[in-house]
């Protein structure tokens, strides 16, 4: 039996304002270990609001996240803090780059609030950097390299940590056709041989093509989930 990565047990976020918005709506969810699963939906469903309250990013209004068993609604914002650090990956679709450091910098950065020796951090980053194909550009910038280097990069980086899992907020928004296929292909390898938990919020349909779950989000609801 795989295990339970991630549990959202009737999650809810409402947004205030004149009219309160509910952004999403008693979501219950399970994510097992080993899965390449993606949130699709239409524009507001609710999909980066969801993979928010996920990823300790934002708190539910009402309801509670738990990842690996541990439940994240009931921490202080430090521990939110310490705990995204030690368990979980992003990868955004603004790539998140920091221009000033090179593409080997960029990757062990987490590494190094992690307090992990320099061999470890120049090994692994050297492992990482060559996985994703990038084992030639480690002392690139960003500036220096395209959009679909830059979001290989920032794979690298999620992954340097060794987190539980890694949640990826429209990751191929602002790639073309050929860097896409490419990223998918990686992430899709590292899922396989790896064993890497990806969670998609997508409307991409190449990445909605290449999971192996899709869960629907309609209204802050989950209207289908369905495994291929």
């Amino acid at each position: 039996m795989k295990n339970l990565v991630i549990e959202t047990i009737a999650i809810s976020k409402i947004y205030e304002g004149v009219v309160p918005v509910k952004a999403v709506d008693a979501v219950d969810l399970q994510i097992e270990d080993n899965e390449f699963t993606a949130i699709v939906g239409p524009s507001g469903s609710g999909k980066t609001t969801l993979l928010n309250m996920i990823g300790g990013l934002d708190r539910p209004t009402s309801g509670s996240v738990k990842v690996n068993g541990r439940d994240l609604t009931g921490l202080s914002e430090n521990q939110l803090i310490d705990f995204r650090l030690n368990h979980i990956g992003f990868v955004f679709q603004s790539y998140n780059l920091i221009p000033v450091l090179n593409a080997k910098e960029n990757t062990e950065f987490i590494m190094l609030l992690q307090n992990i020796e320099k061999k470890v951090r120049d090994e692994r980053v050297e492992k990482l950097l060559n996985e994703v194909g990038l084992g030639d550009k480690m002392k690139s910038k960003p500036s220096q390299l395209s959009g679909g280097q830059q979001q290989r990069v920032a794979v690298a980086r999620a992954l340097a940590s060794k987190p539980d899992f890694v949640l990826a907020d429209e990751p191929t928004a602002n790639l073309d056709s050929h860097s896409t296929s490419n990223l998918l292909d990686i992430m899709a390898r590292l899922n396989e041989e790896e064993g890497t938990t990806f969670v998609f919020s997508t409307h991409d349909q190449r990445v909605i093509d290449r999971a192996k779950r899709v869960i629907t989000l309609v209204d802050g609801k989950i209207e289908s989930d369905i495994r291929k």
